[in-house]
């Protein structure tokens, strides 16, 4: 059943006001229930998808590639996760092929609904969109959006070259713009694919530098501006975003960036995920750029495991840098906020 935008934008502030009030649902048994905006999933039939297409082998593979739905709902629980937002941050060279795009997107988005539809109060998911191909990428989110239930969609920083500020995006952006949705961008290795520093993969430094290249790219081609009504995601906090403000603003002033002001307004108008860096290191940058309004609990799950998913919650509960108000925000009331559809779940 397809939700109307005013009855989800009612739900969430119903949600919002319920979780204020200690009514989070069953994962908030021992604190307060978080949800989860950097998730990715891999269900069976994306997964048999990507064998039979050589993107996958047979048996093992990365750790994504062994996503098991058991282990991703005790992960949850053990960390007082209510719902993930679900995602599949295929590199955008996969799709290639026009007619590989369309099937892919398809199976990718459909397995994704069909998880969300067994389970609709422990997922959501942002909808696959094959970049290299805008009219594969326009009927793919109409679908999404508007048959599957999609909460909003994924965009990889680059196709082609390109990133997401390039015009050749722009129509694109004006559809989102029209349906007032909500993008989550995902890194991948940068453009010029260089080789990883020996001994450190490209996700500890590259994956930032390719969200941050995205992120002044959406700023100095106007996009941003353009589309007031797409909602953005930055994944990882932003990238490096954050951090080098101050020579940003610099490089505006000398004609060799984004104007300064220009720079300021995308601080506040961009979101952030917690998907590490928030942490003692970051926590003070990206709270002072950004507010703590603009920042959703991610975990990246399944390529970070549950070790590690349980040692960044730990930091992120004892983070001095985050008041009772502020972690409350960064794990749930941001997301209800942003993301009606999910609120609306939670409240049938």
């Amino acid at each position: 059943m397809r939700i109307s935008r005013r009855t989800a934008l009612r739900a969430g502030v119903l949600a919002t006001a319920g979780a204020a009030a200690g009514a989070a649902g069953p994962a908030a048994a021992h604190g307060p229930a978080r949800i989860d905006t950097h998730h990715h999933a891999l269900p069976p039939a994306m997964r048999k998808w990507a064998v039979e297409h050589g993107l996958l082998p047979p048996q093992g593979g990365p750790r994504w590639g062994r996503w098991d739905l058991r282990e991703t709902l005790d992960a949850m629980d053990a960390n007082r996760i209510e719902l993930g937002v679900a995602s599949a941050p295929a590199p955008s060279f996969v799709f290639k092929d026009r007619a590989l795009a369309a099937s892919g997107a398809r199976t990718f988005n459909e397995s994704l609904a069909g998880l969300v539809r067994d389970h609709p109060r422990r997922f959501g998911f942002f909808a696959y969109l094959p970049l290299l191909h805008i009219d594969v990428a326009l009927e793919e989110a109409a679908y999404a959006l508007d048959e599957l239930g999609a909460d909003g969609v994924l965009m990889m920083n680059t196709a082609g070259g390109r990133y997401l500020g390039d015009r050749a995006f722009d129509p694109l952006f004006a559809e989102l713009d029209r349906r007032r949705a909500v993008v989550l961008t995902h890194p991948d290795a940068l453009p010029e694919d260089p080789e990883p520093l020996p001994g450190i993969e490209n996700s500890v430094a590259d994956f930032m530098l390719d969200t941050t290249r995205c992120a002044l790219n959406l700023i100095r081609s106007g996009t941003l501006d353009r589309h007031p009504g797409v909602s953005i995601i930055l994944s990882h906090g932003g990238g490096f975003l954050p951090y080098i403000g101050g020579r940003v603003e610099r490089a505006g002033r000398m004609g060799e960036g984004p104007p300064p002001d220009a720079f300021r307004r995308a601080l506040r108008r961009f979101h952030y995920d917690t998907a590490l860096p928030l942490s003692p290191y970051a926590s003070p940058t990206l709270l002072k750029a950004a507010g703590a309004g603009r920042v959703l609990y991610g975990t990246d799950w399944p390529q970070v495991n549950a070790s590690e998913v349980a040692i960044a919650r730990r930091a992120f509960d004892r983070d001095p840098d985050l008041t009772p108000r502020a972690r409350a925000a960064i794990n749930r009331h941001n997301a209800l906020r942003l993301l009606p559809t999910v609120a609306a779940r939670l409240t049938r």
